[in-house]
């Protein structure tokens, strides 16, 4: 039996639906919510995409941007959000991040997947994501 792992980090499921990359999403959808995948890595992917897809063509520049807009304050303490963020990857929130830089994209990966799951994501994994983008 395939163990379907669930992904916290895209815990606004219309974010990842933006995203029309997204083809590894699995055959059985259980949840109306969130994206399920097969693996961490799938997650991830998804999530770079869906980030990479605010600044193309969104126009969210800035870190303020991009958090506005994963983490609207209709459902989220977005100012927390984004200090979290800033905080972890020590930056300002007027940083304009270049998402396609790998070490960049990561890190900022990273510690949104840390501030949505409340621990440390593996970074072995947030690289393979990185990978199959």
């Amino acid at each position: 039996m395939k163990r379907i792992i669930y992904i916290i980090i895209c815990l606004l499921g219309m974010n990842v639906m933006q995203a029309q990359d997204i083809k590894e999403r699995i055959q059985v959808q259980t949840d109306k919510e969130f994206f399920q995948f097969v693996d961490m890595a799938h997650g991830y992917r998804a999530m770079m995409i869906t980030l990479q897809n605010y600044v193309r063509r969104h126009g969210c520049r800035t870190m303020v941007g991009i958090i506005k807009r994963y983490a609207p304050p209709s459902e989220n303490n977005t100012s927390a959000y984004l200090a979290y963020v800033c905080n972890e990857m020590g930056v300002p929130t007027t940083y304009e991040p270049d998402l396609e830089d790998k070490a960049t994209l990561c890190a900022l990966v990273s510690a949104m997947s840390r501030m949505e799951n409340g621990v440390d994501a593996d970074p072995e994994e947030v690289e393979a994501g990185w990978r199959i983008v």
